[in-house]
């Protein structure tokens, strides 16, 4: 139950809070059409994140870190030509062109947003049922409220930033908002990084490879950072609605600014609710779900040459999850793991890593084999194909009995592993 508590307000409260931000300053500085733009591709994002979900979980057809590299490149581009578009829209207050290509920008850059972030969260109940045999079991109901507490959560969160950023003065909204653009970019940046060493698309340098672990391994102080803007913004609207002295005429118009100000102090309140409760699911709710999982340790090869790791059938025929490793000339051992896959005599063989998670690895579950990191569960029919959370593809042949994994499709991937 905590497990998916925390998986689900991980992955999905800082879309939540750069959606409410942003949707909150369309609502106080854009005209209904441009309004309605933006709602309009949100849920054209909505819909995207369904569909990459299915391909990802169902099918072998997508690449995600090739996916996920697309989505991060168009993403960062599209956020510095907003940034352009909407020092235009500045400078030039009455051209209806350039303020009616900031919006659409802004929806663009939400569409895209949703849909990375949304993917993972529709699949986490398919990912349960991988290790449930039935929807009626104790433990699939336990991580399905799990996850309906984090939504509603990060539903909440959604609401009360919107709440809050509309009753901010346009420019401090439009402060707030640049803020969660720069750290989505920050984090975007860091994944299209990822991919392209993954993928040896650029050559890694020093920097850039420093950078992307940071953000990796700090990932949560981004999610901190945005809830802290929050409650900055909720502490300074909370104390404007306790000093007011609006101006009113009659009893009926004082009684409407005390009703307004009144539901700004519910929405700071809220706001403030929300963010302690998430960074808690982060750090305090996280800290006690965790179980430490003991990797199996790395078996020894049938043999080893200048060429290919061999590995006898007859050392992974049980149906087990198996680990091997080779170590390279920097003494940099890069893992493999190799599977029997049921009711078949094939193998789902690839490196004990992810495009996704990493080299975390992956562990034996009750009969399935599970992501050390994220906790989804790897269909063992699709280990060997692109996709999703599985291991990545390495290649291999089949002769006389033996697996046989080139060296030279090891090594590609010692970066990887440091």
């Amino acid at each position: 139950m905590l497990e998916y508590l925390v998986l689900t307000t991980r992955t999905s409260i800082l879309m939540a809070i750069i959606l409410g931000v942003v949707t909150g300053y369309v609502h106080i500085t854009a005209e209904k059409r441009q309004r309605r733009t933006v709602t309009w591709l949100v849920i054209a994002g909505f819909v995207a994140s369904a569909v990459i979900s299915y391909f990802m979980n169902a099918t072998n057809y997508v690449d995600t870190a090739i996916l996920n590299g697309i989505i991060y490149a168009v993403g960062l581009v599209a956020f510095i030509l907003f940034i352009i578009v909407y020092i235009i829209s500045t400078r030039k207050k009455e051209s209806k062109l350039f303020k009616t290509l900031k919006y659409i920008f802004i929806g663009f850059m939400l569409a895209l947003i949703v849909a990375y972030g949304m993917p993972d969260v529709w699949a986490y109940p398919y990912h349960m049922l991988l290790l449930e045999s039935t929807v009626l079991s104790t433990d699939f109901l336990l991580e399905l409220i799990g996850m309906i507490f984090a939504l509603i959560l990060v539903v909440v969160t959604f609401f009360a930033a919107n709440g809050i950023t509309k009753r901010v003065f346009p420019k401090e909204a439009a402060v707030m908002m640049f803020i969660m653009f720069i750290i989505n970019a920050a984090l975007r940046m860091s994944g299209l990084f990822s991919v392209l060493f993954q993928k040896k698309i650029v050559i890694s340098n020093h920097i850039m490879f420093q950078y992307t672990v940071f953000v990796k391994n700090n990932s949560d102080i981004f999610i901190f950072i945005a809830i802290i803007v929050l409650i900055v913004a909720a502490i300074v609207m909370f104390v404007r609605s306790v000093k007011q002295k609006e101006p009113f005429k009659n009893p009926a118009e004082h009684r409407i600014i005390r009703a307004k100000w009144r539901l700004t102090r519910r929405w700071a309140v809220t706001v403030l609710i929300t963010g302690i409760l998430g960074i808690l699911t982060l750090t305090y709710i996280d800290k006690i779900s965790q179980t430490e999982v003991v990797l199996s340790p790395i078996e020894e090869a049938t043999a080893v040459d200048d060429e290919n790791v061999y590995v006898d059938f007859s050392l992974v025929d049980d149906g087990h999850l198996h680990r091997f490793a080779y170590t390279t000339e920097n003494d940099v051992q890069i893992r493999f793991i190799v599977i029997k896959k049921p009711n078949s005599s094939s193998y789902g063989i690839g490196l004990d890593a992810c495009d996704v998670c990493g080299e975390t690895g992956y562990y034996e579950r009750d009969g399935q084999v599970v992501c050390n990191l994220c906790d989804v569960v790897m269909n063992i029919s699709t280990i060997g194909f692109k996709g999703g959370c599985n291991p990545i593809v390495i290649p291999y042949e089949i002769e006389n009995g033996q697996i046989i994994v080139p060296i030279s499709g090891l090594v590609e991937y010692e970066s990887e592993f440091k």
